[in-house]
């Protein structure tokens, strides 16, 4: 790993601030470049690789067929993006599943194709999977909707597909980064799930310079109101100044990384999540969009 401006807190690669060329001591993404920068700009012939502008010709792909004679009933809730597989379960289990106008409470069941299945009385569909993944920009809150009229994040993906896609997780709106939406129940409960947190890095910039004993806190843990929480990895920032630090942390609960600086007596200027369960914003300007790769799917599948 190239030497940074100031000793890291603990060894071990971390996001950067500006784009390296891999090496074989350095296999870590690092971080993007600040917005503002000179290769943030988007020239009309970028545009045209976003999803923004292929949706006039083509707004998702037809609803899938079987392909198979049947499909567990569980796993055809699952692909409808109602809840996970096991959650299905639990539905099932509870009489409020009815195939063909019967309450269903048999796990293992199996529906034909042309089966009519409802939920609570309403009448669902096994959709394709969509995973979206959205640069963030500041102003946004990470609701489905807000009574208050406030802009949400839906609004930035509103396009993306015709599905109906879902927030996995959520950054506060002041946030800036990586969000991820899907359909996949059973993927987004295994992101969220505390057992199997997706790592997410942080791009920070604090009021004042960060002091090197502070960072060693972090690495140990910090008292806070809902418990001892602690970073994985926090260093400073590869040419940055000595106000920002990158932060890699697995802990999925609200506001954590604000919190943990506030409680050492610092205040977030700025926060931007850089990475979120190994994606990274690589040729995402902010306030984009785009699907997911085969190849990114999988990966997060495997995740463990």
């Amino acid at each position: 790993m190239k030497p940074t401006r100031k000793s890291p807190a603990k060894s071990g690669s971390a996001p950067r601030k500006t784009v390296a060329k891999k090496t074989t001591n350095d296999t870590k993404k690092p971080f993007v470049k600040k917005e503002g920068s000179k290769d943030d700009s988007v020239t009309a012939r970028d545009k045209r690789k976003y999803i923004d502008y292929k949706i006039k010709v083509k707004k998702g792909d037809p609803l899938p067929s079987f392909r198979e004679d049947n499909i567990r009933l569980n796993k055809y809730l699952s692909n409808a993006g109602v809840c996970s597989r096991r959650e299905a379960d639990v539905l099932i289990e509870t009489g409020v599943v009815s195939v063909n106008g019967k309450i269903v409470t048999e796990l293992g069941y199996k529906i034909n194709q042309g089966d009519v299945v409802q939920y609570d009385g309403e009448t669902i569909n096994a959709e394709t999977k969509r995973y979206v993944l959205l640069n963030k920009p500041k102003g946004f809150i990470t609701t489905m909707d807000d009574p208050r009229g406030r802009k949400t994040v839906m609004s930035l993906v509103s396009k993306a597909c015709r599905e109906r896609i879902y927030p996995v997780g959520r950054l506060d709106r002041e946030t800036t980064g990586l969000l991820l939406f899907t359909n996949d129940g059973d993927l987004a409960k295994k992101l969220t799930h505390p057992r199997y947190q997706a790592v997410k890095m942080y791009h920070v910039e604090l009021n004042k310079s960060v002091a090197k004993e502070d960072l060693e806190k972090l690495l140990n843990g910090v008292d806070l109101e809902d418990g001892r929480t602690k970073v994985d990895k926090v260093e400073y920032v590869e040419n940055g100044t000595s106000k920002e630090v990158g932060v890699e942390i697995h802990s999925g609960k609200n506001r954590i990384v604000r919190r943990l600086f506030e409680a050492l007596g610092y205040q977030v200027v700025k926060l931007d999540r850089v990475q979120f369960g190994g994606l990274t914003k690589k040729d995402l300007p902010r306030g984009y969009y785009r699907h997911l790769t085969e190849q990114e799917i999988a990966f997060l599948k495997m995740t463990k």
